[in-house]
């Protein structure tokens, strides 16, 4: 499924070819720029010349001819290629358009994005659209193919058939399958899954492994069956054994894993002094996280950490374009490549003044462009949710022997149910409260105790979720109900109560877990969530990521899934859904 066989038509590559011989301007000369050059690996002067989303030509020479041509006083400034973000998930409450408008204000021009939601919300059809249509915005937007729906789910041998996993690894804006969430079902002889490995090697496509934890062996035999690369590491040491077994490593600072600064720390310790081998990842961050930036804050900590300036831009730029074969597009400037370039106004500080993306202005000097790119998400069938069922009192009866208690903001575990919990409200003076998953169409649902989320917390619901389907915490079934009410009337979002009253609500239009408002409200409106929420009592950091990874069966112990309540540890339904 080849969308787009060439990026640049015969025609195009004359225009271009057309501005040498001086029979074209170009539309932007970047006049007497000090650039970072990565094969000299030093900082060199140079005029850059950019025609439409190209660089034409980086050397000496000025073009004979400029009229009409964009000429740019490069002179104060430092000017890198534009980040790449390699391991995105582009529906944190944002959306992939929002997240990519936000991203390249801090410099960030090009993400690879997991396509799970795509490939859950839309028919094939619709999903191949979308990223065509995402082609023409100013930031650059790869995907992975991924192989599992990182938790139980219904009709998943038909969701995730041969074909359509096949299609997606064939189309030429996926650079990679995975991530590997579901490598243990692989260990244990999952022919089908070592195919599509298999396939995605033949396609000269990289394999992304999720291998916390795991040992030397295992990460040996992964090694063996085709992954690539890992963003697990947690420590120096499990860094320099993913080295060893010839892995490429991507160094995480997330919102639930701010590694980074420890990881730089303990490799260098270590003696690790070559960096070639490492990339950055913010591995999908919800909004909040991002405030500060993005990519560029990671620069800036390896920076402040005694990594050597050029290696710190390497690991952002380059390093991923070479790991994904795509050096001859991105991660550098020089001639023939997309003009995505940073101007920094200091080498040590990688937030850009002035950002260029596919040769547009999306930041100068220090404004944000209003325009970027408009999608009608209607067209590609991400609409306001149409519930059209409700929650009866009946449905919030709980007579589940255990329910699950969190370790942190996304480990969980079982625990025994010790008091009666027939009644229609819990106590404030305990941390448990009744939770209720409950099918986004109302066919089935799941019905237990949640210990550690909160101790005064009415009523919840959330139609974000790892698969859709809905969430309902809460204290009193009253104020569950209300909030799973107001859900409904806001087509799918986020929804407070307390003693009958909406005290917050995120609607999320897009199908009821990604938002079409822009990147910087939804950190307002997600602050405000967690302010509330530890209010009640949340004693964690990231509400986000424990919604989402209540289903998530990569993750120990014990998950509500489609397939009912699940241990993960010995791959067994331990209660299936109640059918309403």
């Amino acid at each position: 499924m080849l969308e787009q066989r060439y990026r640049w038509k015969n025609k195009h590559l004359r225009e271009h070819t057309d501005v040498l011989d001086g029979n074209r301007a170009p539309h932007i000369l970047l006049k007497d720029a000090v650039y970072l050059n990565q094969v000299f690996r030093k900082w060199m002067k140079a005029n850059i010349w950019i025609y439409d989303d190209r660089i034409v030509y980086v050397g000496e020479k000025l073009p004979d001819k400029l009229d009409g041509c964009e000429i740019v006083d490069c002179k104060e400034q430092y000017l890198v290629p534009g980040y790449i973000e390699p391991h995105s998930h582009p529906s944190q409450l944002y959306n992939p358009l929002s997240l990519s408008h936000y991203a390249s204000n801090f410099g960030t021009t090009t993400l690879i994005n997991d396509n799970l939601v795509l490939f859950l919300q839309l028919e094939k059809k619709k999903a191949f659209s979308l990223l065509r249509e995402l082609r023409n915005i100013p930031a650059t937007m790869y995907w992975w193919c991924r192989f599992d729906a990182q938790t139980e789910i219904q009709n998943e041998e038909m969701i995730f058939s041969h074909g359509e996993v096949k299609s997606w690894l064939e189309h030429d804006a996926v650079l990679q399958g995975g991530e590997l969430t579901g490598w243990p079902r692989l260990l244990a002889g999952d022919d089908m899954l070592l195919h599509w490995m298999q396939e995605a090697k033949r396609m000269r496509k990289q394999i992304e492994g999720h291998f916390p934890g795991a040992s030397e062996k295992t990460l040996a035999k992964m090694m063996l069956f085709g992954a690539d690369a890992d963003h697990e590491a947690m420590t120096g040491k499990e860094v320099m054994s993913r080295l060893m077994q010839g892995y490429t490593v991507s160094l995480r600072h997330s919102s639930i894993r701010p590694d980074l600064p420890k990881l730089l720390d303990e490799i260098q310790e270590l003696g690790i002094e070559h960096f070639d081998k490492f990339l950055f990842t913010t591995d999908g961050s919800p909004p909040s996280f991002y405030e500060q930036g993005l990519t560029d804050n990671m620069i800036r900590i390896a920076i402040e950490k005694g990594i050597p300036v050029i290696d710190a831009y390497n690991m952002a730029t380059i390093n991923i374009a070479r790991y994904y074969n795509i050096e001859y597009l991105h991660g550098n400037i020089a001639t023939g490549r997309v003009a995505n370039i940073n101007f920094l106004e200091d080498k040590e500080n990688p937030t850009p003044v002035s950002v260029l993306a596919k040769g547009k202005w999306v930041k100068r000097n220090g404004i944000e462009s209003a325009e970027f790119a408009k999608v009608n998400w209607d067209e590609y069938d991400f609409k306001p949710m149409q519930l059209d069922w409700d929650i009866e009192a009946n449905d919030l009866e709980f007579s589940m022997p255990f329910g699950i208690e969190m370790v942190n903001d996304v480990i969980t575990k079982p625990y025994s149910i010790s008091f009666d919990v027939s009644y229609e409200e819990l106590s404030f003076k305990h941390d448990e409260c009744f939770l209720m998953m409950v099918d986004a169409n109302g066919k089935w649902r799941i019905n237990t105790l949640l210990k550690g989320f909160a101790n005064k917390l009415c009523g919840f619901a959330s139609s974000y979720s790892h698969t859709g389907d809905i969430i309902l915490i809460g204290k009193r079934k009253e104020d569950m109900i209300i909030a799973f009410n107001r859900l409904k009337e806001i087509g799918g979002g986020i929804v407070m109560t307390e003693n009958g009253n909406v005290i917050y609500e995120l609607p999320l239009t897009l199908n009821g877990v990604m938002s079409s408002e822009p990147v910087r409200e939804l950190i307002q409106k997600e602050n405000e969530m967690k302010n509330l929420l530890q209010e009640r009592g949340y004693p964690f950091s990231d509400p986000v990521y424990s919604l989402s990874f209540f289903s998530s069966t990569h993750l120990p112990y014990i998950r509500v899934t489609q397939e009912g309540m699940y241990d993960v540890m010995n791959k067994t339904v331990l209660f299936p859904p109640i059918m309403r």
